[in-house]
Formats: structure tokens, C-alpha cells, sequence
């Protein structure tokens, strides 16, 4: 994992710093962890949710930019904590530098135990759902191999971690260009379609006509914006890998306000695309509004848009496991975990002594 040997003391927990990790990602590196794990399955499943809450295709637009202007406001938060306190961790290491022990171990404890595992298991299950699209057309794959497969997608991924860090990161790239591409492709579609039937602009896009059936239930707004978000997080990822970015202090806001912005535009766009191609009805009605969009436009070629969620998933299962690992490695270092068997009875000691002193 690249990992240097020092003699330092570090953390709350006083026990030596036995591993550093190597500084070995650079701005591209960091754009693709940030981009990368926010570009997932949400942008491909969504959209007809947003839609369906807000009632109207312009609102849902809106509804779309605002929570990529939330997003940036929350990440550049993020950027200065992470600027502050340059060590990696993430969310465990702010709350041990500013709240203490006691609250830090139970950060750790719910990251570690409960947020990232469920989190990589969905993820997971979404790669073989839409990777098993095209053996089973017409049909749900069976829930057996839909978890065998997810599975595998796991297994890779760690030993893909496991094996070397600079591999990780041109996994992690590889996958954001190929997340870029699958996008792209549907933006274009939809510049296609628009140019060859311009009534899509008056019936869909229309600035007069397009919030009409606006909901104005602040509970409907609520859901939409959380759905929306959703599709936008993982703009916190890289924070977990601060020591290993290359100089954070400039390459960590550049790489989080680059990969934000780099989503939000192509997040607008292709909502753009599907209400280009798709009536709201149609869109609303959609299991997985990429493939209903790869049908209408694609062809036969439609499972393409299955194959690029899948990619898509992948890339953000590849960084967001990248990342979480980082947080069981620092809380060791802190004395929040053991480090070795020798060390437990000290580790359990240091967590006592935060508690009750």
C-alpha cells in the first residue's frame, strides 16, 4: 500500500506513529476520487424520482442545480477542515481534533461497522444488477447471482486495493473517463433528438410552459432534494486520503471544486438529454431511466446504458472502498483499534482513559 516506516508520536491515543502513508496522489488522482465516487448509479436511476416529486421538468432541473450548488457549499466546508487538519480519515479525524476521544471512537465504530459497509454492499448490488441486464433480457436476474456477482465485484476491488495504491488510482481514473464517456454519449443523444424535432424545446424545455404542474409541498421539495443530493455525494471521499495527496494544500480544493463542477454540468446535461427524448410521463414511469433512454434511442444497443451504470458503480465502489480503508488505518494509529495483538491491552487502556478522564 506504499507505506513508510516513522518513529513520530502522533494522536490522542500516545503511542507511536508506525506507519505513514506515501504521498502518491496528484490533482488527477484526486479529481477522479472526488468525480468518481459521486458519478454512481443515481444519475442513471433518480432522475424519475425527482421528477415525479416536484411535478414539472424545469422544477426538477432546478431541483438538479441547486444540489450541485449545495454540494459545492458543503465540499468547500469540507476543503477548509481539510486544509486545517491535514491528516487523513475524514469525518473520524475532525471529530477526534475538535470533539475528542469518546466521540471520535464511535464515529469510527459507525463508519467502520455500519455507513461504508452497507454502503459498498449497495453499491455492489447495483454493479451485477445492471451487469446481469443483458444475459437476462426481458427479466429480473435471479437474486442468487445478482449477490454472487456483487460479491465478486467486491473481491476484485479489494484485492485490486490491496495489491498497490498507484493501481487503485488508474482503476479509479480508467473509470471516471469511461463514467465521462457513457455520459457523454447520452448528452449527445440528446442534442441529436432536439435538433431533429425542435417541438421537444416547447413541449419539455420550455421556459413558459415547463413548471407548469409545479408541486408546492415543501415534504415533496424535502424528498426531491434528498434524492438529488444522494446522486451528488462523495464529494467528501478524498478528505479520507489527505496524507496522501500531494500538496493537499493546493491539490485538495482544486480537486473537489474541478470534480463538483465537472458533475453538476453533466448532471444538468444529461437530465437535459432524458426530458429531450422522453415524455415526464415516460420518464416518471422508468425503472432505470438510462436504459428506457438507451431503448428509445439506442436501439438494440440499448444495453449499453446497463454496461455504462455498471461501470459507473464500479468506479464509485473502487474509490469509496479506497477511501474507507483509510479510516480503520488512521483510528489504529489513534488507539482506536487494535494494531496487534501485543498492543490491545494498551489500546483498551487509552480508550478507558478517554472516557472516565
Amino acid at each position: 500500500m506504499g507505506l513508510s516506516v516513522t518513529g513520530k508520536s502522533h494522536g490522542h491515543g500516545h503511542q507511536p506513529e508506525g506507519l505513514k502513508i506515501k504521498r502518491e496522489i496528484g490533482l488527477i488522482g484526486g479529481i477522479s476520487i472526488v468525480a468518481g465516487t459521486m458519478i454512481g448509479s443515481g444519475i442513471f436511476m433518480s432522475p424519475q424520482f425527482v421528477l415525479s416529486y416536484v411535478g414539472s421538468p424545469g422544477a426538477s432541473l432546478l431541483v438538479w442545480a441547486l444540489s450541485g450548488v449545495l454540494s459545492m457549499f458543503a465540499a468547500l466546508c469540507y476543503t477548509e477542515l481539510g486544509t486545517i487538519i491535514s491528516e487523513s480519515g475524514g469525518d473520524y479525524i475532525y471529530v477526534l481534533r475538535i470533539y475528542g476521544s469518546l466521540p471520535a471512537f464511535f464515529a469510527a465504530l459507525n463508519l467502520i461497522v455500519l455507513s461504508k459497509p452497507f454502503g459498498l454492499a449497495a453499491m455492489s448490488i447495483s454493479i451485477s444488477e445492471y451487469a446481469l441486464v443483458p444475459f437476462f433480457p426481458g427479466c429480473a436476474p435471479p437474486q442468487f447471482v445478482v449477490k454472487c456477482a456483487a460479491a465478486g465485484a467486491i473481491l476484485l476491488v479489494a484485492t485490486v486495493n490491496c495489491l498497490n495504491v498507484r493501481l487503485a488510482i488508474r482503476v479509479q481514473v480508467v473509470f471516471l473517463v469511461a463514467k465521462v464517456l457513457g455520459l457523454t454519449i447520452i448528452v449527445v443523444g440528446g442534442i441529436v433528438a432536439i435538433s431533429q424535432d425542435s417541438r421537444i424545446i416547447m413541449d419539455n424545455l420550455n421556459v413558459e410552459t415547463s413548471f407548469v404542474g409545479t408541486g408546492t409541498s415543501l415534504s415533496t421539495f424535502g424528498m426531491a432534494f434528498y434524492q438529488g443530493l444522494w446522486s451528488f455525494a462523495g464529494w467528501y471521499n478524498l478528505n479520507f486520503v489527505t496524507e496522501e495527496l500531494k500538496r493537499p494544500e493546493v491539490n485538495l480544493p482544486r480537486a473537489i471544486v474541478i470534480g463538483v463542477s465537472l458533475v453538476t454540468v453533466l448532471y444538468l446535461l444529461v437530465n437535459v438529454s432524458y426530458l429531450s427524448v422522453m415524455t415526464p410521463n415516460e420518464l416518471i414511469s422508468s425503472n432505470a431511466v438510462a436504459v428506457t433512454w438507451g431503448n428509445k434511442v439506442l436501439g438494440s444497443w440499448g444495453w449499453i446504458m446497463s454496461i455504462a451504470a455498471a461501470l459507473s458503480a464500479f468506479g464509485s465502489l473502487n474509490g469509496s472502498l479506497f477511501t474507507g480503508g483509510r479510516i480503520m488505518f488512521v483510528a489504529a494509529r489513534e488507539g482506536h483499534l487494535v494494531r496487534n495483538i501485543v498492543g490491545l491491552k494498551q489500546n483498551l487502556t487509552n480508550l478507558t482513559h478517554g472516557i472516565f478522564f
